[in-house]
């Protein structure tokens, strides 16, 4: 499974993005509302590995201090061939690529098995996730439901194990 570093959400931007999933699920999408576990929320993964090792988290509390940033959670976007992972754009400021830059350069030590190519500087895409596995058929009730723009901000850090499915702050 999985392991990653994420930016959670203000309060306020967080309940908007799940009024999202709301109206996704309504409109016979299986999005991700579907999932209650109390670690699932909306997020914006900053680096993502097969594995990452606890003992980066001090290292990340320093990433961590540069938080909140404004954001603004922009236009839709596809990702795959289909089915598809429907998110949401992170419109990315300088602030944001750097602290990406930041958090990628602490975890690289603490991954085994380096981290997934996607994650890299340069080939990072900011998002928020909306729904995975939509089938083209769905995309015409999907889109108009994925919502408008959303000024936020991002506001914690953690880090994500996939494999004990355990989530740890940071700062």
């Amino acid at each position: 499974m999985a392991h990653s570093v994420e930016l959670l959400l203000d309060p306020e931007t967080d309940a908007a993005i799940r009024g999202i999933w709301e109206a996704l699920a309504e409109n016979g999408i299986r999005s991700q509302a579907g999932h209650r576990g109390a670690s699932n929320r909306p997020h914006v993964t900053m680096t993502v590995s097969a594995g990452i090792t606890g003992d980066v988290d001090s290292e990340l509390s320093t990433a961590a201090a540069a938080l909140p940033l404004s954001c603004r959670i922009g236009a839709p976007v596809l990702f795959g061939r289909g089915p598809f992972t429907l998110a949401r754009l992170v419109v990315p400021c300088v602030e944001l690529l750097e602290l990406h830059a930041d958090i990628y350069r602490i975890c690289l030590p603490y991954m085994p098995s380096g981290a997934f190519a996607h994650a890299a500087p340069g080939h990072w895409t900011p998002h928020v996730t909306l729904a995975r596995r939509v089938d083209a058929a769905q995309l015409d009730r999907a889109m108009p439901a994925a919502g408008a723009d959303v000024d936020g901000a991002l506001v914690r850090l953690r880090r994500w194990d996939g494999d004990a499915r355990s989530e740890y702050p940071i700062g």
